[in-house]
């Protein structure tokens, strides 16, 4: 993994997945490990985050490492019609590691192609998200004690969630089973579908989340991006379109966990989150002991 760019969750094996989920174990342990000391690591947000900008810069202060970068676009060159093959080269000239979060499809891929240090993907628009994956399998990996033969249902945008599309292609390597509910405006795009059918994955499509929720081992919900939506006619029409309550936990698995990536706007009531079946703030934390993992292993400290 050393020296190596994370753009898609396909850059990674399965093997070296499964060893940043050691890694990331090993960091909740102890996570003040300044293995970085030295270093500088640039975080350039050219897009609106808050978990995900905030636990990679925890994770990078808890290694040792310093921070550069924005998180405002406005306070940038780019305003000034800087190109974002300028902004990479001239900031690869200054830090050890990229962290890049855009809402351009493929502007990771782009970025990591003219960069002289390794780029991590903190999501691309609809594409891939794939630092998230890896904390969501962490998680899944403590709360359910396995990776393998798992069912997990993925509720709401599954069109443009960029979360669920790296999920599915990571949790494919564990022969799981899949349970898609979305309206058919935000149904799984085909091209994942087929990318299961290829590998012999298993997966069901439904509207109700009721049909579902005794048989999952995991529920991952997902926000309806109001901000994906060229349509807001469209988008008025589905917001509200699953809403998990508490009592519609009555009967689920006893190991089911509710996963969410955060953050949420009403698709999981408030009265959730005192179900010792909630998950997703204790996942969010785990991100941090995750990206810790990332960055050690590709600057090659771990």
């Amino acid at each position: 993994m050393k020296n190596k760019s994370l753009v898609s969750i396909t850059d990674f094996s399965k093997e070296e997945m499964l060893r940043i989920i050691e890694l990331a174990a090993d960091f909740e342990k102890n996570p003040n490990q300044p293995l970085l000391r030295g270093s500088v690591i640039a975080s350039l947000f050219f897009e609106p985050s808050t978990r995900t900008r905030l636990s990679f810069e925890t994770a990078i202060n808890r290694l040792g490492a310093r921070v550069i970068g924005f998180s405002d676009v406005n306070a940038t060159s780019t305003t000034k019609g800087e190109t974002l093959k300028d902004t990479i080269i001239m900031v690869s000239n200054y830090a050890d590691l990229i962290v890049m979060r855009h809402p351009l499809e493929g502007a990771a891929r782009y970025a990591s192609e003219q960069s002289r240090v390794p780029v991590v993907n903190a999501g691309d628009g609809a594409n891939q998200h794939p630092s998230q994956t890896l904390l969501d399998m962490f998680s899944i990996y403590k709360t359910q004690g396995r990776l393998d033969n798992l069912k997990i249902a993925m509720v709401g945008d599954l069109k443009y969630g960029r979360t669920v599309h790296s999920l599915l292609q990571a949790m494919s390597h564990f022969n799981p089973t899949f349970y898609f509910v979305a309206p058919d405006e935000l149904k799984m795009p085909q091209e994942y579908k087929t990318f299961l059918d290829e590998k012999g994955i298993k997966y069901e499509e439904h509207h109700d989340m009721q049909e579902v929720l005794g048989e999952a081992d995991i529920l991952y919900m997902t926000r309806v991006q109001k901000e994906r939506f060229a349509d807001l006619i469209e988008y008025e029409r589905v917001k509200n379109t699953y809403i998990l309550r508490n009592s519609m936990l009555d009967g689920t698995k006893d190991n089911l966990r509710i996963l969410h990536p955060l953050p949420r706007v009403n698709e999981i009531a408030y009265d959730v989150d005192q179900n010792p079946k909630a998950y997703y703030f204790k996942q969010a934390e785990n991100g941090v002991y995750t990206r810790m993992a990332i960055i050690a292993s590709i600057l090659g400290v771990k």
